[in-house]
């Protein structure tokens, strides 16, 4: 019985102060929209952008967002592995389900009012 090796992802100092870093620019990216509060909207947004692209660089130049950056790829590659129904198919399976749902809805209302009926009618004596 052989056992996998466990991979241990070691977080350096310098991934840690990438996504301080990218933490920091995310904030300042916000404190620079307010502080321009007197300048042309565009300037401000521009600004915004602008911060925020960098501290996107710098977020994906970390251990972290090298996995993030995998992981959408292997997302990817098994939604490609995937047999998605024909548009027929997928039609006539939600006609089963609407048909499903209303025999069930059907089946609730005769199942509530026979309750009720019996409840009411025959073992209370309350008519209405």
């Amino acid at each position: 019985m052989a056992t996998q090796p466990s991979v241990q992802t070691v977080s350096t100092s310098a991934d840690k102060a990438k996504l301080a870093g990218a933490a920091l620019l995310v904030v300042g990216a916000v404190a620079a929209f307010y502080a321009l509060g007197k300048q042309d909207l565009w300037l401000r947004v521009a600004a915004l952008l602008a911060v925020l692209a960098v501290a996107v660089a710098v977020f994906f130049s970390s251990e972290w967002g090298r996995q993030l950056i995998g992981f959408g790829r292997e997302s990817v590659r098994e939604v490609k592995k995937v047999v998605w129904p024909t548009r027929k198919e997928a039609l006539q399976m939600t006609g089963y389900v609407m048909a499903f749902v209303f025999v069930m809805a059907l089946f609730m209302f005769l199942a509530d009012k026979t309750l009720e009926w019996v409840l009411y009618d025959l073992i209370l004596g309350w008519k209405r």
